[in-house]
C-alpha cells in the first residue's frame, strides 16, 4: 500500500532539519500548475535512488539492490510527487539495479505508470553527461525526470540551483541524500535551450523530510 505524506492542509509545509532536530515551517502557497502542451517552460525532477544494500561477496556496484530502509522510502516519495502533480512525461532512468527498483516503486503512486526509458549513460555520469542527455530529449515533453546517482546528480543540481527557493537552495547547498527530489522550472520551450543557471529551484524535499526516517 503506498504511503501518503502527512500535512499540506491550507499551505504547504516545508520541514526544516537543523543540526539537532526536525522543525516545520509554513511557507507561502505556490500554483502547482503542471506545464501545458506548448506552455513556454519545462520542468525537470531529479530523483536520488533509495538507500541500497551493501551485500558480503562478489557483487557488482551496478547490480547492488535496495536496502530495507531503500524499499521503505521510495513509495512515499512517488507519492509525494503524484500529490502535487509533478507527474513526468517521460522518466529517464538509470540500469543500475537500485534506480530500477526506485523508480517501479515510486511509479506505482502514479496511474497509468509514466513512460519510462532506461539510460546506461546516467550510471556514473557526470553532470556535463546528464546535462547533455537532457538537452537531447524531445521538446514534447514538458515534465522530465531523471532517475540517478551521486556525484553526478547531486553536481548537476548545484550548477542548476542558482535561483530559486532559498530554504530548498540551502538544503541542497548541504547535502543530496539518498531518495531525494528536486524540482526544477525553466522558461525555455525545448530541452536544447537549457543552461546552467537558467531556470529555478522550485522543490527540494527528503525522506527525513517527509518524516521517513534516517537517510
Amino acid at each position: 500500500m503506498t504511503v501518503a505524506p502527512q500535512g499540506l492542509a491550507g499551505g504547504e509545509e516545508t520541514w526544516l532539519r537543523s543540526k539537532d532536530s526536525l522543525t516545520i515551517s509554513s511557507v507561502a502557497q505556490r500554483p502547482l500548475a503542471r506545464p501545458s502542451c506548448g506552455s513556454p517552460m519545462r520542468r525537470l525532477i531529479l530523483f536520488r535512488h533509495a538507500k541500497s544494500d551493501w551485500p558480503e561477496g562478489d557483487v557488482d556496484d551496478h547490480d547492488r539492490a535496495l536496502a530495507t530502509r531503500g524499499r521503505r522510502a521510495a513509495p512515499p516519495m512517488g507519492a509525494w510527487l503524484a500529490g502535487r502533480g509533478f507527474r513526468p512525461d517521460l522518466t529517464l532512468c538509470s540500469t543500475a539495479q537500485r534506480t530500477r527498483e526506485t523508480w517501479a516503486l515510486a511509479a506505482k503512486a502514479f496511474s497509468p505508470s509514466p513512460p519510462e526509458r532506461f539510460e546506461a549513460d546516467i550510471y556514473e555520469s557526470s553532470p556535463k553527461t546528464l546535462l547533455t542527455l537532457v538537452k537531447s530529449v524531445d521538446r514534447s515533453v514538458q515534465t522530465l525526470m531523471i532517475v540517478g546517482h551521486n556525484p553526478g546528480l547531486e553536481q548537476l543540481a548545484k550548477v542548476l540551483a542558482t535561483k530559486g527557493d532559498p530554504e530548498a537552495r540551502r538544503l541542497l547547498s548541504e547535502k543530496f541524500p539518498t531518495a531525494a527530489i528536486a524540482v526544477f522550472d525553466f522558461p525555455i520551450d525545448d530541452w536544447s535551450a537549457l543552461k546552467p543557471g537558467g531556470g529555478r529551484l522550485d522543490r527540494f524535499v527528503t525522506p527525513r523530510g517527509l518524516g521517513i526516517g534516517a537517510q
